[in-house]
């Protein structure tokens, strides 16, 4: 019978899940709630709340404090809405979804809280992690780029795909991404509101570090606004990782490059002759070389 419920727990739980990543658009919401839904009432159960931990890759450590407070007063009238959902440790439990209702929960003087325990596995701790902050937190610039980063990484897609699943357009991905280009120096200029973002997107169309760093700093010495900026990087002392200007594409392959991006799932461009397949990262890489049936030692 235990075994019965075990497997149970972990059907429930990988129904969500896979409904999650599989799925068109992620909705972590939606999925928490299923996970929820599915889960019959006698297997919600009330844990100390001395005895739960942060998910371990939860990158967000600092909680909006008034928001806890007036979430803490809700529960105090109402209760706790929704169950947490959790996984057993040595020394207690890891939140998995739910940090900020337990943190309310606490400051409203519960001692218990409900909860739903699964087995999540580590890469599915940190995929859900990632989500929960891209989609309920107020991320800074650079924190977005690097959930967008992980995500595509440890999920395995590309760019398009991650696009499409969060809801955002491309360019917005491809120019969160090219933040991280960026002097780690300048990243953190981001990271704390000293330069915006606007300023950031031009610093990052730019390839000679020492300079961008110069500029990151002079916009901040002599309160430059984006547009600024831009007319001082239209100078042609400042290399380009990317030229402004492209030449004109032929549209005799553009059938061709359709049909390689159907196929690949990435972008393809064919210009003088030469194909260009882009991928992100090298698990991309090695997922087009499967495709293409390419065997690399």
């Amino acid at each position: 019978m235990k075994e019965e419920n075990t497997n149970n727990k972990r059907r429930a739980l990988g129904m969500g899940l896979e409904q999650l990543f599989n799925s068109e658009m992620l909705d972590l919401d939606q999925v928490e709630s299923k996970i929820v839904e599915e889960t019959p009432k006698d297997e919600i159960v009330e844990i100390p709340i001395n005895e739960l931990m942060s998910n371990p890759y939860q990158p967000r450590k600092v909680f909006d404090e008034d928001a806890l407070k007036e979430l803490a007063e809700s529960i105090k009238e109402h209760g706790v809405f929704q169950p947490i959902i959790v996984k057993k440790s040595v020394k207690g439990y890891n939140i998995i979804a739910g940090e900020r209702r337990a943190k309310a929960s606490q400051i409203a003087g519960l001692t218990k809280i409900p909860a739903i325990i699964r087995d999540f596995t580590d890469e599915e701790m940190m995929q859900v992690a990632l989500l929960e902050n891209l989609q309920r937190e107020d991320l800074s610039a650079i924190e977005e780029a690097k959930a967008y980063k992980s995500i595509i990484e440890t999920m395995r897609l590309t760019q398009d795909e991650l696009a499409k699943k969060l809801g955002k357009s491309r360019s917005h991905i491809t120019n969160m991404l090219g933040l991280l280009r960026l002097p780690l120096s300048v990243q953190d200029m981001i990271l704390y509101g000293k330069i915006s973002m606007g300023h950031a997107r031009v610093l990052s169309k730019l390839e000679n570090h020492e300079q961008i760093e110069e500029l990151a700093n002079k916009v901040i010495s002599e309160n430059l606004s984006v547009r600024d900026l831009e007319t001082l990087t239209d100078e042609t002392s400042y290399k380009r990782s990317v030229p402004a200007t492209r030449p004109k594409k032929s549209k005799e392959y553009k059938y061709v490059e359709d049909a390689m991006k159907e196929k690949l799932g990435t972008k393809v461009s064919i210009s003088g002759n030469k194909i260009k397949i882009s991928f992100v990262t090298k698990e991309d890489l090695n997922r087009i070389l499967e495709i293409l049936n390419i065997e690399v030692e």
